[in-house]
């Protein structure tokens, strides 16, 4: 994710990053400016001329309404994207919240002493939050993670069961689960705590589904489709019928008119799906570090 200051105008202004949409467009706007230019040279140029312009000017109100549609198409399809970009953040901010409170009440219960079971568990649930995102990625974490972060715990023989695992965050929790029971067995936790640790053990999947659930839900492929075609063909269309208006101006009107309107909708696909690592995506793995720092310094 990007590091920002965000009353630094001018710097937003005359700064070009990498994943600036301007880059992107910059080959389809020069395509629509040669498109534009061709129409008008054949209007400005023609024996239609006058005839075109009348008929242009009838047409011009229908087109209004059109582009009053189209941006009410774009703010729901923008805050569609928004609205899945900031879930997903308050599932890690939840992740971060159950890790933590997780830590805590463990660090209550166990003994200053007990450090193999407080490595355990810090390790464990730092390891969780490393795999969901990489699992959100469609990555997996290797054995060497595992044989490096589980060395000296409880989970120190299941390295291999983890990393072929088919959904590691889900292996991942059903060994803490494990683990928990076997605290309650050896007398460490009573009736009372082990449901508590395990109802907060749960909620870790309740995150993970709920991750999930973003990452496969696409926007309706109809509703995308149709959105693509709308802007292109209102951007067609604005030259032939603003030309005469406007002359050889409608040129960097119109590649103008493709940014704003392109970028809007490039933006909306970029942030629809916060998981990918991406520039503008949520920052899943420093809130991984963040999570493993915590619980280590809370466990001790």
């Amino acid at each position: 994710m990007i590091s920002y200051d965000p009353k630094d105008w001018f710097g937003f202004i005359f700064r070009i990053h990498q994943s600036e949409t301007f880059r992107q467009l910059i080959p389809l706007m020069i395509a629509v400016a040669v498109y534009a230019g061709l129409i008008a040279y054949v209007e400005i140029h023609t024996s239609f001329s006058g005839e075109i312009r009348e008929i242009t000017k009838g047409v011009s109100n229908i087109y209004s309404i059109l582009g009053f549609t189209l941006s009410l198409l774009l703010v729901f399809r923008t805050n569609s994207a928004y609205e899945r970009w900031w879930d997903g953040r308050k599932l890690w901010g939840e992740l971060t919240n159950v890790s933590r409170s997780f830590a805590i009440h463990m660090h209550a219960i166990l003994k200053p002493e007990d450090t193999f079971a407080r490595k355990s568990i810090s390790r464990m649930i730092a390891t969780f939050a490393y795999c969901l995102q990489a699992h959100l990625k469609g990555e997996r974490i290797d054995s060497d993670y595992f044989e490096d972060q589980l060395k000296g715990t409880f989970f120190e023989d299941q390295v291999d069961m983890l990393t072929n695992a088919v959904h590691q965050p889900i292996e991942i929790q059903k060994a803490l689960v494990a683990y928990v029971q076997v605290l309650f067995e050896s007398g460490v936790l009573n009736t009372q705590e082990i449901y508590h640790f395990k109802s907060e053990l749960f909620k870790l999947m309740d995150v993970c589904g709920g991750c999930e659930r973003i990452k496969n839900t696409p926007i309706p492929f109809s509703y995308s489709v149709f959105l693509k075609k709308f802007i292109f063909f209102y951007v067609m269309l604005f030259p032939v019928i603003y030309c005469m208006q406007m002359s050889y101006f409608i040129i960097p009107v119109t590649a103008f008119i493709l940014y704003v309107l392109a970028s809007i909708e490039l933006i909306a696909e970029e942030i629809e799906d916060p998981f990918n690592g991406d520039a503008n995506d949520i920052p899943a793995y420093e809130i991984a570090q963040n999570i493993a720092r915590n619980v280590r310094n809370i466990l001790g």
